[in-house]
């Protein structure tokens, strides 16, 4: 009963619904569906749920404006541990069924990590199967004698806790069977132990490389006399990582999995298949992988059992023969070859052991996977191009786009985000900072946002509830809880646009992997990757791509895996459905000879190739080196450049060329690749297509207001102009040079979506206006009344001058989070305007507005503005606003008095600021002042008149 017959067509019935875009719903707001609403990761702490609160809380979500849930069971609560369910018990699986059902009562989605808290592990996976580190030694051993020493490696105790760590004495094995594992929160536990000899090899510096390690007796004695020649040995003892399970849930805790062993991936999905073995799951649309963590913790996990066969296979060359190499002890070159093979070989395995068997596994289950391949010592785009839905987080959009590029490249429908993880510090985080991390997650490619996240908390928990140790806290004890789903539907109404048609960009970047592979580095055995940081930050690939960004050119990063099968049609590339212009080679120094072959044979068949800088020059890796070097210098030679008028080299080949410059945009320019523009003045944008034209989210991230002609790098007879926040939307005014230029009107941090349309499309026309008038302020005395928060309700307030409430109140007004209520009556200004512009001034955080009784909208910032049409208005009129502020103040108090919140086990809770950190390297608020709440205004009224561009 574990099949989804729904879920294993998702994939095709998603690509339908992107195929089916008619020009008619140009003129109108697509469908919300919960796949279009944000989902969000749900922390069951502790597991420590029930059913009663179970449904409160996923009603509230669905209330809030959420479409989906993602269960991840971490750590648990003081106090409450008799509630604490087993990870995986019949009681656990029973608690996941009743959300299944209530989830699809709600039409809420429901996801499931594959795991307590982070990496893949738990108390069943055992030491065989854990994560694995190699140990070394070397020697030195001249002719004609023995080596005296014991070759034996004794791997040292170490324990690492995010808790009360024990000392090392006091834990027993198998880790899972120490009490007290929660209090612990162990992170890492190496025992001391002597570890096995995995290989003795001796190098004589001249080619001679000889296996001693039959010759090593139990007593770690070598009976070898060396030979003639200074000899040096290089021993392998194979140990234990050590790396524990981050933020376990009771059950969950225990060793991370050696992700490059299939047997131990098999071992550990096994526990799920046993757990649901007859239970009605089907209700589980995916399964989710955090970031590949395991190497966040003292050493790496750099080897597996098999990993010297595995070697062979897939490199063509004994690495034992190389250990000299792989240490950084052959000369550079050598050294760096053989690194990179053996780089591009835990790659491999991180791919075809892991990621695509929990895919097989997931299938077979009739669910999906999502998956944050970001971390990983891998390409992060192979293993983001084997799943369903790939995952990133950050804060910049160069470090999204190798998730997204990955689902565009491998055409895949969705690129999610873990979202909101760590804004500001806790409890400072308004609504409006989380739109403006949400907008720059869809400017990099994101259309599927979940927040991280929400924690479960019963409905009677004392205030603030149950929180995760990380910022932003997504609950319903917030302020803002009552605001949040206009933020939800804002993102709703975004996403259904970003989730339709495909993903319309130019350029194909190669991700040049092999160059980090191919350098040592710090020295370390393996490198983790991202985005640009660090191995890629000051290369051309870096530059180019920053510089593409910037100036509006649209592109998508490319592996080498990945590059093998794009296909040709005439002048264009196609991978994955989708039509790119050119690929861009960013100086890269290292290229496989397959790959450059087959960038040769798109070349020759009407690809523009662009060059940044050089041409790769020779092949990663050691084997076969002179072979495989003289096929890409035959290739290499086919070239043949000449200059243009404009500087950049051309170099013709079939029925395509190759350019190649020192500067990107001279390159483009000659590529023929256009730009958006838009971007010079400060917009940001992503940029879809239809088969009736085109779509665009733009944000303004600047501190400015725009407010006229926004060119468009495509051609159009018609725009429509769609504001997700406001819901406003109209046929935009456009004019035609170059291309489609097109009016705009946003304010500093506001964005709207246009859709173009090749024919003309008839509508209402959207308004745009200007001022007609000055400013009319609203004064008189403003009725201060408190509603929802505490700790204690504060007295009402009468004020005339409008200031945080902190400042208006006393004692119980400085500790108070929650809704205030301004209430003012005015008179109608004079004048015969049709149209007035509210603007709220400063407000702290969230204001909802309402005249005359009759609500008008939620601000959430940054700018507090509304347009109010004449006839709303009266002769005497009555303006509510309801500002809710920041959690931040209640806490101060509650830190001020000693009152107890940070109840978790596990991380409780971390600072994130300096002003935030006691004694004991954790948070506090007790140093914070209040902070500002309320409304600020000045509130005023501004005539608007329609202005015609």
């Amino acid at each position: 009963m574990f099949v989804n017959k729904k879920n294993i067509k998702i994939a095709a019935a998603v690509a339908l619904s992107l195929s089916s875009y008619s020009a008619s719903a140009q003129v109108s707001w697509p469908v919300i569906t919960k796949q279009t609403k944000p989902w969000a990761r749900w922390w069951w702490e502790g597991s420590a749920v029930n059913k009663k609160d179970l449904t409160w809380n996923m009603e509230s979500y669905r209330a809030a404006g959420l479409g989906g849930l993602e269960i991840t069971p971490i750590y648990g609560v003081k106090g409450h541990e008799n509630e604490f369910i087993t990870y995986l018990s019949p009681q656990w699986v029973s608690m996941l069924q009743h959300t299944l059902a209530e989830g699809k009562r709600l039409d809420l989605g429901i996801d499931l990590a594959n795991a307590t808290g982070w990496p893949f592990g738990g108390p069943w996976v055992s030491t065989e199967d854990a994560s694995k580190e190699l140990f070394w030694k070397t020697y030195e051993v001249k002719g004609g004698e023995k080596l005296s020493e014991s070759v034996s490696f004794t791997q040292q105790p170490l324990i690492r806790a995010d808790g009360v760590a024990p000392k090392i004495t006091d834990l027993v094995e198998p880790i899972s069977s120490n009490k007290n594992m929660q209090l612990m929160a162990l992170d890492q536990v190496r025992f001391e132990k002597k570890l096995p000899l995995t290989i003795l090899m001796a190098y004589d510096g001249k080619g001679q490389h000889i296996n001693l390690t039959n010759k090593v007796g139990a007593d770690g004695k070598l009976d070898w006399t060396a030979p003639a020649g200074d000899w040096k040995l290089c021993a392998l003892f194979l140990g234990w990582h050590g790396k524990m399970v981050e933020r376990a849930a009771p059950g969950g805790e225990g060793y991370v999995i050696d992700h490059f062993s299939r047997p131990a991936l098999d071992h550990y999905l096994g526990q799920f298949d046993k757990a649901f073995k007859g239970k009605d799951v089907s209700g589980i649309r995916g399964f989710f992988n955090d970031s590949y963590e395991v190497d966040d913790a003292r050493g790496q996990s750099n080897f597996t059992p098999q990993f010297f066969d595995e070697f062979m296979k897939r490199r063509g060359y004994d690495l034992r023969d190389h250990l000299d190499a792989l240490l950084g002890k052959a000369d550079k070159e050598t050294s760096n070859r053989v690194i990179c093979d053996y780089r591009e070989t835990i790659s491999d395995l991180l791919l075809d052991n892991f990621t695509k068997p929990w895919h097989q596994w997931a299938k077979s289950k009739g669910a999906i996977i999502r998956n944050q391949s970001h971390g990983s010592p891998a390409n992060i785009l192979d293993l983001y191009g084997a799943i369903d839905i790939p995952e990133t987080e950050g804060n910049d959009v160069l470090s999204y786009k190798p998730a997204t590029s990955a689902a565009h490249v491998m055409g895949k429908p969705l690129a999610s985000s873990e979202s909101a993880t760590w804004l500001n510090d806790h409890f400072l985080s308004s609504l409006g900072d989380v739109k403006q991390a949400i907008d720059k997650l869809f400017i990099g490619g994101v259309n599927h946002i979940f927040y991280h996240g929400v924690s479960y908390s019963p409905k009677d928990a004392p205030w603030p509830g149950w929180l995760f140790y990380a910022a932003v806290h997504f609950n319903q004890t917030n302020p803002f809880w009552g605001d949040f789903s206009t933020l939800n539907n804002y993102i709703a109404r975004v996403q259904s646009f970003l989730q339709q048609g495909k993903p319309n960009n130019d350029v194909l970047v190669y991700y040049p992997l092999f160059d980090s592979f191919s350098d040592l580095g710090r020295g370390d055995l393996l490198k983790h990757y991202a985005g640009m940081r660090p191995d890629f930050m000051g290369t051309g690939f870096e530059t180019a791509s920053a510089e593409m960004l910037q100036k509006g050119y649209t592109f998508d990063f490319i592996s080498d895996r990945q590059i093998l099968n794009v296909q040709s049609a005439g002048t264009k590339l196609m991978t994955g459905g989708n039509s790119y212009k050119t690929i861009l080679l960013p100086n890269a120094k290292y290229i496989p000879v397959d790959v450059f072959a087959k960038i040769m044979s798109l070349a020759k068949a009407g690809a523009t190739v662009v060059v940044y800088k050089n041409l790769p020059s020779t092949v990663p890796g050691y084997g076969k080196l002179d072979e495989r070097g003289s096929a890409l210098m035959g290739l290499l030679a086919q070239l043949q450049f000449s200059n243009t008028n404009n500087g950049v080299k051309e170099a013709k080949v079939g029925k395509g060329r190759f350019l190649l410059s020192d500067e990107v945009t001279p390159l483009m320019a000659v590529a023929g690749i256009g730009r958006e523009e838009m971007t010079d003045s400060g917009l940001q944008f992503v940029r879809r297509t239809y088969k009736t034209g085109n779509s665009y989210f733009i944000s303004n991230k600047t501190d400015k207001v725009v407010d006229g002609w926004v060119p468009l790098s495509v051609d159009a007879k018609s725009v429509v102009i769609f504001n997700p926040m406001t819901k406003r939307s109209g046929i935009a005014k456009i004019k035609q040079d170059k291309h489609t230029s097109v009016y705009l009107q946003l304010q500093p941090g506001e964005s709207c979506v246009l859709q173009t349309s090749p024919t003309v499309i008839t509508g209402a026309p959207y308004i745009y206006y200007q001022t007609a008038g000055d400013a009319v302020t609203i004064t008189g005395d403003w009725t201060l009344k408190f509603m929802n928060g505490g700790p204690s309700i504060p007295a009402d307030i009468k004020t005339g001058e409008l200031k945080s409430w902190t400042e208006l109140g006393g004692d119980d007004a400085k500790a108070f989070s929650g809704t205030g209520s301004y209430t003012i009556t005015f008179n109608k200004p004079a004048g015969t305007t049709g149209t007035w512009q509210l603007d709220l001034g400063k407000a702290h955080e969230e204001a909802e507005v309402f005249l005359n009784g009759a609500k008008l909208a939620t601000l959430i910032g940054p700018r507090y503005t509304l347009n109010i049409s004449a006839a709303q208005l009266k002769a005497v009129n009555k303006l509510e606003v309801r500002v809710a502020n920041l959690m931040a103040n209640r806490i101060i108090d509650m830190d001020k008095k000693n009152i107890p919140y940070r109840i978790f086990y596990n991380t409780n809770f971390p600072s994130h600021g300096r002003d935030s950190r006691g004694a004991d390297g954790l948070f506090t608020a007790i140093n914070w002042s209040p902070k500002p709440s309320g409304l600020m205004g000045p509130v005023t009224l501004t005539p608007l008149a329609v202005k015609k561009p």
